[in-house]
């Protein structure tokens, strides 16, 4: 099948359009035809070597974290899916490649497709929705009432966000440039902060909740805006060692992880509120209720651009310019 994959870590490196054998179905796998894929910026950061510590991947390694598509086989234990289903899934975090004809996925981590996306809509969805659900419903468990802000809220992650949070009755801010204030603004917003004119921790008080995907000066600042027992949750890093534990490495990059973590948790702690960091994992129970808000029209998809599968590159290079409005998808079929 063909597929664009890494041979090795390079950052900037271009991928490689090639043949890749087509994967191995498991007994609790379903194989997907891939229609659509997205990309992210964790497309570039794996590229560039970054994850090679807690991520050992086989290389060559087929890239892509997003899939829309329809199931073509599934595995001898699967019964929720037949073929001929239409499906989304972000896949486990050691079974990626999406940017590929298809793949192979577990079943527990897929969900069928919205009825009202098309396929490049619902392949724009599931890592960011995913990321944005854990971070809001399960790490924070957001409230009716509670202020959250929500930074970078034209991005990926933050379009959903900003949904999510609103349609759990929270009041929303968030940090975005002047050209992107009437985008927040249409999907929720209650207050934003435009950071080429001001400084968000000077405006915002009072918060309960963080959301930050964006540096380290960024999540500092971000403590002056929570009220004491607020929830400062980093999508961004740095890890810190109950990620480190979840994930069960190893004694040395726990320490790593603590020494890394060391300084938010500390600063975290003498203001009275909890830091932690959020590498989002595959659900597809947690897809399928996204895929009920989807539906009902609590959230929407924000596409800013739509490439060709040859042009995966160009894509990732796109991305890469940090100036995406929600998300770049990529039609495969």
């Amino acid at each position: 099948m063909k597929a664009f994959l890494i041979d090795r870590y390079k950052k900037g490196g271009a991928l490689r359009l090639g043949q890749s054998p087509e994967p191995q179905l498991r007994e609790n796998d379903v194989m997907v035809e891939i229609h659509a894929a997205s990309v992210n910026p964790l497309d570039a950061k794996i590229r560039d070597g970054e994850f090679k510590l807690i991520l050992p991947y086989r290389l060559p390694l087929v890239l892509g974290n997003d899939v829309a598509g329809v199931v073509v086989r599934v595995g001898a234990n699967v019964r929720q899916f037949k073929p001929g289903d239409a499906v989304y899934a972000r896949p486990g975090q050691d079974r990626i490649g999406t940017f590929a004809e298809y793949i192979a996925i577990d079943a527990g981590d897929v969900a069928l497709k919205p009825a009202n996306l098309s396929m490049e809509e619902a392949a724009s969805i599931p890592l960011v929705a995913l990321t944005a659900w854990q971070a809001l419903v399960e790490r924070a468990k957001l409230q009716k009432g509670q202020r959250v802000l929500i930074h970078a809220g034209s991005g990926g992650v933050g379009t959903i966000a900003i949904q999510l949070a609103k349609h759990l009755g929270a009041h929303v801010a968030t940090t975005v440039s002047t050209a992107n204030i009437d985008l927040v603004k249409s999907l929720g917003a209650d207050v934003v902060v435009d950071y080429k004119k001001d400084d968000f921790d000077k405006v915002l008080k009072g918060y309960d909740v963080v959301l930050n995907s964006l540096g380290k000066d960024t999540l500092e600042k971000s403590l002056a805006v929570l009220e004491p027992g607020g929830k400062l949750i980093s999508i961004s890093g740095p890890p810190d060692p109950d990620f480190a534990r979840e994930n069960g490495f190893g004694w040395l990059l726990r320490q790593v992880m603590r020494l890394l973590s060391f300084g938010i948790r500390r600063k975290s702690k003498r203001r009275g509120i909890g830091y932690s960091f959020l590498f989002m994992t595959a659900n597809g129970a947690q897809l399928g209720k996204i895929t009920s808000l989807i539906e009902a029209g609590a959230i929407r998809p924000v596409i800013d651009r739509a490439f060709q599968f040859e042009r995966t590159n160009e894509a990732l290079d796109y991305v890469e310019t940090g100036r995406v409005k929600g998300k770049v998808v990529i039609a495969v079929k």
